[in-house]
């Protein structure tokens, strides 16, 4: 199946430009995968939307002061999608799931005037602030405690993080190499392959620090580590106290927690974390039993599931952090140890 960079004509009356001011990013070739039903990999704000949508249908922003384009999302999902095909070649990709959040809308020039009510679609522009995509590769997968992980790589982009009224600078985005769990879609996200703040010029750039980044990452150690949560357990007891912790943990005084290792979730997250104890039915736990550490990591990126685009990221590698912690803290490491005792 053939995807296309289509182009449209018109100009927008908004720092932004259409797609036939740039020159389009090369076409690819994608093979469908079929994916599990209404899971989405992320929920919060967002809607799923299809490469075309934002080819033929979103304008692009740019640096206002010199009128320079931005990157548009197009471009970045196919240059990621370029450097998995590099190191990856004989492999098979899935077409790219996206998700959209934060659109802004604007009119071409001639609409200036119209009142809302005679708006054409013609006369209407929009973009969206915030981005995310998936692609998965699913002739690399694992099982882990009867759970399919495919090998997923994918990025992020949201220009709230990006000074728009500036000249051209680097351009801020984040990609990453990691693992989806197909029974719930959750993204298990490792530190080495993970890169939070990628700052690039052009794609050219963009494609090279991809390349390292997957040639870099140690999907096997990763595989390891997340088999290892499923050999550790902790009591309900154990894990009431964790939830209890991370609520408490929010509220430390600053003096405290600098001496305490990250926690990214939420208090929302947390609480999403404890229904889930008792209602999920994949990785739920027992009345009164023990719980394995891969259900609890299975749990957190859950409820990172409600997570804006622009901290999604951020929070699915914390909570490979934190799993890991707690199975450490579990035989007596001291690093986590506050959050279970």
């Amino acid at each position: 199946m053939e995807t296309r960079i289509q182009t449209n004509n018109a100009h927008a009356f908004m720092p932004v430009i259409r797609q036939a001011d740039v020159q389009p990013a090369p076409a690819f070739q994608v093979i469908p995968v079929q994916q599990p039903k209404n899971l989405p990999f992320i929920e919060a704000n967002t809607k799923e939307v299809a490469l075309s949508h934002l080819s033929e249908d979103c304008i692009i922003p740019v640096f206002s002061k010199d009128n320079e384009v931005t990157i548009s999302h197009q471009s970045f999902i196919d240059t990621i999608f370029q450097a998995a095909m590099t190191v990856f070649p004989n492999e098979t990709i899935s077409e790219p799931a996206i998700r959209v959040s934060h659109i802004v809308k604007g009119r071409i020039p001639e609409a200036i005037h119209k009142p809302v009510s005679q708006l054409l679609d013609s006369d209407k522009t929009i973009y969206y602030e915030r981005m995310m995509f998936c692609f998965e590769i699913p002739s690399i997968h694992q099982e882990i405690d009867g759970c399919r992980l495919n090998l997923t790589i994918g990025g992020v982009r949201a220009y709230n993080e990006q000074n728009l009224y500036s000249r051209k600078a680097p351009e801020k985005f984040r990609i990453f190499i990691g693992f989806k769990n197909m029974v719930c879609c959750n993204l298990c996200v490792s530190t080495d392959g993970y890169k939070s703040c990628l700052k690039v010029m052009d794609t050219a750039a963009m494609l090279t620090a991809a390349i390292d980044l997957f040639r870099s990452y140690d999907m096997q150690q990763h595989l390891r580590l997340m088999e290892a949560y499923r050999e550790c357990s902790m009591t309900e007891s154990q894990f009431a106290q964790f939830l209890g912790k991370c609520r408490l943990y929010q509220y430390l005084p600053s003096s405290q927690r600098k001496h305490l290792p990250d926690l990214l979730m939420t208090d929302t997250q947390v609480g999403i974390v404890a229904r889930s104890y008792y209602e999920d039915p994949d990785f739920g736990g027992s009345m009164g039993g023990d719980i394995s550490l891969w259900k609890v990591f299975n749990l957190l990126t859950g409820a990172n599931k409600s997570s804006y685009i622009d901290n999604f990221l951020d929070r699915a590698e914390n909570a490979g952090q934190l799993t890991t912690g707690l199975c450490m803290a579990l035989f007596g490491d001291p690093q986590y140890a506050w959050f279970i005792r």
